[in-house]
């Protein structure tokens, strides 16, 4: 690894505006911005396998073969949550030569980000309960906030959510500055009266506790791939239950210090990519200049119950799910060891019939040099001449959802239960976007439901309103805001000498 000094410098960005977390590691000032506007190409894929395939070995090797071509290259990246860390996932720092490093500091506490956010959360419930045992001056009769944890634990769902699906996570990615924040903390809704009028973070005066313990979190992280190159890892909200992408804040810095920034959305399209281009997208006049659709024959023959012709219409969804919303789409196959070259033939015959470029991508294997056929086209494509927006935000709460299942997950009908309808009835305020939280297995709201589905009606089971961060969240399927961990969890494979030395954190 290089002194994260050097790294630093290749970005132009000096020691006034940095703070070392040892040799490696650097928070950057949030206020800090270069002079470049570089282009913003987006990471999705189809629906993976629970294991994952890919994106962010993918993002990480596209940013190092742009690099190694000449071209000043950055990756924005999500934070590792230590819920998948510990569990069936296992670390996101990317693999093989395509990883971001120091890649325990980072799968692990990082500089505490996380643990920053869920002690700001938690603090906040627990002024929620001091004023109630205290005399309960605002009549707090129903609490609307829940405690969060970053680790999978299902013995908490009651009470708790995972600290990647909690409000102060979006609201920490979403937030543009540190007032942004205050303003943001300020505004979630903590509880109700017994007439139902909302009760506010600020009704409180809980706001200016809680930045304090944010203070240094909301400065964007700089850390390096494995060959050198800048990359900023900042925030992580999960995207079946939240809306799976970075913060702005780091986003906005990577634009402004590169001429090609690659960032992730979470899991597939229908997850991340389309809360990407809603949420993070809209409400800060950025939009991505490209998409890359990752795929592999593992998750293709998965979503066809062992059959890559069956399977390959999950690929064909996503193509026409995303290419709604770009001219610049281009779908590239993470290719591992034991693929059938002429599984890969097949793949590649089928994207190009639809009319997309195509390629194979072996970062992995390779590193830096995997990735330069995505990257010569990354180079050479042409403006993009797209936008699309899925509904309006003057669109009553129904007719929002309604319009997000049909045309985006091509759902034949819409549920309501009745807790969701009676939230639905009360909300005050509807002109906010949305966030569908639902399975990542699947285009639907039930992971069994592989492939490409046709006719199939989703279930709207709850809604929850997040005012600080701006969206209503739709509940779908019965999805977990509290994971549990697996029988074959990663944690069994983790192994500490005494000399410190770790191992088996994949």
């Amino acid at each position: 690894m290089k002194n994260i000094k050097e790294v630093a410098k290749k970005i132009k960005i000096k020691d006034d505006n940095l703070s070392y977390y040892g040799k490696y590691i650097a928070k950057i000032d949030n206020k800090y911005r270069g002079k470049k506007h570089g282009k913003l190409i987006l990471v999705t894929s189809i629906n993976p396998t629970p294991y994952g395939e890919g994106k962010t070995t993918l993002s990480i090797g596209l940013n190092d073969s742009l690099n190694y071509l000449g071209k000043n290259a950055i990756a924005a990246l999500r934070e590792p949550s230590l819920g998948p860390v510990f569990g069936r996932k296992g670390g996101a720092i990317g693999g093989g030569k395509a990883i971001i490093e120091p890649s325990i500091d980072i799968n692990m506490h990082f500089t505490g980000d996380f643990h920053a956010i869920t002690s700001a959360n938690n603090l906040l419930c627990a002024i929620v309960d001091n004023h109630i045992y205290q005399g309960n001056e605002l009549g707090i009769d129903k609490v609307n906030i829940k405690r969060c944890l970053d680790v999978n634990d299902r013995s908490l769902r009651d009470k708790f959510v995972i600290t990647t699906a909690s409000e102060l996570m979006a609201i920490f990615c979403l937030s543009t500055d540190l007032n942004d924040l205050k303003r943001r903390i300020g505004n979630i809704i903590v509880g109700f009266d017994k007439k139902g009028k909302e009760i506010y973070a600020r009704d409180l005066h809980a706001e200016d506790a809680c930045t304090i313990l944010l203070k240094n979190a909301i400065n964007p992280n700089l850390v390096q791939t494995l060959y050198g190159n800048p990359a900023i890892v900042h925030g992580g909200p999960f995207a079946n239950i939240a809306h799976g992408c970075n913060s702005i804040i780091a986003t906005k810095l990577a634009m402004s210090v590169s001429d090609y920034v690659i960032t992730e959305a979470g899991f597939g399209s229908d997850c991340g990519a389309i809360k990407f281009f809603d949420i993070k997208c809209k409400e800060n006049n950025i939009y991505p200049d490209a998409v890359v659709l990752n795929c592999t024959i593992k998750a293709l023959k998965y979503n066809g119950d062992g059959s890559l012709e069956k399977g390959i219409g999950n690929l064909e969804y996503h193509i026409k799910n995303m290419a709604k919303y770009t001219s610049n789409l281009f779908v590239s196959l993470n290719l591992f060891n034991d693929d059938d070259s002429k599984e890969v033939e097949y793949i590649k015959n089928f994207v190009e019939n639809m009319g997309y470029n195509f390629s194979v991508s072996t970062m992995f294997r390779d590193g830096e040099t995997g990735c330069i056929d995505l990257a010569n086209q990354i180079i050479a494509m042409k403006k993009n001449k797209k936008k699309y927006h899925m509904y309006e935000v003057d669109d009553d709460l129904k007719t929002k959802i309604i319009k997000v299942c049909k045309n985006e997950y091509g759902a034949s009908d819409v549920a309501f239960d009745d807790i969701a309808l009676e939230k639905i009835n009360s909300l005050k305020d509807t002109k906010l976007n949305i966030v569908i939280s639902k399975t990542p297995m699947s285009i639907t709201d039930n992971p069994k439901v592989l492939g490409y589905p046709k006719n199939f009606v989703m279930t709207v089971n709850d809604i929850n309103l997040y005012n600080g961060a701006g969206f209503i969240t739709v509940l779908m399927g019965g999805v977990l805001t509290m994971p549990g961990l697996a029988k074959e969890s990663n944690y069994l494979q983790m192994k500490i000498d005494e000399e410190g030395n770790i191992s088996g954190i994949r």
